[in-house]
């Protein structure tokens, strides 16, 4: 198994407990771009943290920079479910990632691939390598389908 599907892997099962927890579920893993160790890892919990900015991505990232005492998280790899959103490309551009791994398309809420396509606005002044793993995209569509099958 390679370290990206391993990584996905980890990313689907954060995404799995935000369900459980009544969170939309999505997963995120932050790597050290050197050793390839997790440095910071998150699921979604707006709800639970009655914190709109408590994506997957921004608590995973936040762990990181904790764990390695700084917010430049440069050669780092985040692993996430689902397309970030455009707030999450931001804190990623902020955080300079360097590479960006997701599963599933977001053509409602994606900021990456779809919308607003924030790593390609001229004004954005750190672009990671964003990749996306379409052999996991199946799985992490199907955890958001049936979350919200069964919400409505």
């Amino acid at each position: 198994m390679s370290h990206d599907t391993e990584m996905m892997s980890r990313a689907l099962a954060l995404a799995s407990q935000a369900a459980a927890a009544g969170e939309v579920p999505v997963g995120a893993v932050v790597c050290d771009g050197e050793t390839g160790e997790i440095i910071g890892e998150g699921r979604n919990g707006p709800i639970g943290a009655s914190d709109p900015t408590a994506h997957a991505e921004i608590v995973a990232i936040r762990e990181a920079a904790g764990r390695t005492g700084n917010y430049r998280l440069t050669g780092a790899t985040l692993y996430v479910t689902l397309e970030p959103c455009a707030m999450c490309a931001g804190a990623i551009s902020f955080a300079r990632i360097g590479r960006v791994v997701f599963a599933a398309d977001d053509p409602k809420g994606g900021g990456v691939a779809h919308g607003p396509r924030f790593f390609e606005q001229p004004t954005c002044h750190w672009r990671p390598v964003v990749e996306q793993l379409p052999d996991r995209a199946d799985e992490a569509a199907r955890l958001l389908r049936e979350f919200f099958t069964t919400r409505r």
